[in-house]
């Protein structure tokens, strides 16, 4: 009995031929067609202008997936009358590099320049990165390298010098769009859904061209009646996963974007934010030690409130765990948001620790030194020192710097929330500082 699932073609049987994808069916055949990457690609973007000048230079292309990385370069070579050789750092190594390189070496030696495309270049080691240096520098290839991680921290400096990093973006719903009404002209019939499933469907690509492509696939090949609704279409599709790497760049950015919605007041902004990083797989815990941070570093003595809240919500989430306990630290984030904001003491403190540094191993003045010895009391520790409690206003004024030292002001507390009332202490003080100086003077 023949396996059900062989599917190599039996004596006399033709085999059928293999569809091409859609997304290889709509390759564009040209720079001006590649969609959503005008900025670079336009007239007076850094890839139209080498183009225009006649002079295409060694380059690093850094995206999301799914935006046009490959396309780009086979085009660029195409542009340019240059051989267009791929490999991958994934399953490349020292031997596979040696060969391409005797092969641009040769085709060189006919007349004809490289353009050597190396797909998720950063998976190269150091050492591996360098054996590209002598071949660009004396013209034997052109690299183009793709990446999804930022350059500054993947490749080698010597690489980075001699390659122009061009930074493609993630596409929007505009250009998904234009992506789909070329897949119905190829494939010759609209899409079954409803307008509101056709914007949820270009969603889930996520910005992904190639994803967006896949999934319209899958949609034409039901071959359904009538139209969808975000509903069957939902049941259909499974919501593709966002991106997000909570070791790279995406970490980054999402928990940049979180302080900075805090600091800027943006209880929506915060709270979209926390969502995508919770979303993403983010540690909670990460993500309360962080707000946390945000509770002192932005808001201070403004409300000292800020940082029980903080610490009230992670030992909430410790207690209830997920999912409840992310409720804990979604409040925390909207109280930080909405809270009077202050850096005057994360200011003062660095200042005070830039200080330190500088003025080296001073000592205290002697009169707020304790001598517990008859020999310190003889070097004068603790001579003339004035308790404060004794003092009117329980205030002496004593110099507590060291001795010659220009007496320096580290805080500066603003007209907000708590630190308002210690904006009034700060310059009281100073006032009775000043006042008892002159008394000792007098």
């Amino acid at each position: 009995m023949a396996d059900l699932f062989d599917t190599a073609p039996t004596s006399g049987e033709a085999a059928r031929p293999v569809a091409r994808p859609l997304a290889d069916r709509i390759r564009p055949a040209r720079l001006s067609d590649v969609i959503g990457q005008d900025k670079v690609l336009g007239p007076d973007g850094p890839l139209g202008a080498m183009l225009g000048a006649g002079s295409l230079s060694s380059l690093i292309l850094w995206g999301p997936p799914g935006v046009g990385k490959t396309t780009i370069a086979r085009l660029l070579a195409q542009e340019t009358d240059l051989a267009f050789v791929q490999i991958s750092a994934i399953f490349s190594g020292v031997p596979e590099l040696r060969k391409v390189f005797d092969a641009a070496r040769l085709r060189r030696s006919q007349g004809r320049g490289t353009l050597l495309f190396v797909d998720e270049i950063h998976r190269f080691n150091k050492a591996q990165q360098d054996s590209f240096l002598p071949h660009m520098e004396d013209g034997t290839i052109t690299l183009v390298g793709a990446t999804t991680e930022n350059p500054s921290f993947e490749l080698n400096a010597a690489l980075l010098s001699r390659a122009q990093v061009i930074v493609l973006e993630r596409l929007g719903l505009a250009d998904l769009e234009r992506l789909a009404q070329r897949a119905e002209q190829e494939l010759d019939r609209a899409l079954p859904l409803t307008a509101e499933a056709r914007d949820r469907l270009l969603e889930m690509a996520d910005g992904d061209g190639r994803a967006c492509l896949n999934l319209i696939e899958q949609v034409m090949a039901w071959k359904v009646r009538g139209k969808l609704d975000p509903d069957q279409l939902a049941q259909r599709l499974m919501r593709r996963a966002a991106k997000y790497d909570k070791s790279g760049d995406e970490h980054y950015n999402l928990i940049s974007a979180l302080h900075k919605s805090v600091r800027g007041s943006d209880p929506d902004a915060a709270l979209y934010w926390l969502s995508r990083m919770l979303e993403g797989g983010e540690d909670p815990r990460y993500l309360a030690r962080r707000l946390t941070r945000m509770a002192i570093e932005d808001i201070g003595l403004a409300d000292p409130a800020a940082q029980r809240h903080c610490l009230d919500a992670w030992a909430l989430y410790e207690r209830l765990g997920s999912p409840e306990g992310e409720l804990a630290l979604a409040q925390a984030t909207i109280y930080l948001a909405l809270a009077p904001k202050s850096n005057a003491g994360y200011a003062a403190y660095k200042a005070s620790r830039d200080l330190a540094r500088r003025s080296g191993s001073q000592m205290p003045p002697k009169h707020i030194l304790n001598a517990p010895t008859g020999l310190m009391s003889d070097q004068g520790y603790g001579a003339g020192y004035r308790y404060d409690h004794d003092a009117e206003d329980a205030f002496s004024g004593q110099n507590y710097f060291p001795d010659g030292m220009k007496r320096p002001v580290f805080y500066l507390p603003v007209e907000r929330g708590f630190e308002r009332e210690l904006k009034k202490r700060v310059e009281w003080f100073a006032g009775l500082r000043q006042k008892r100086r002159a008394e000792d003077k007098a």
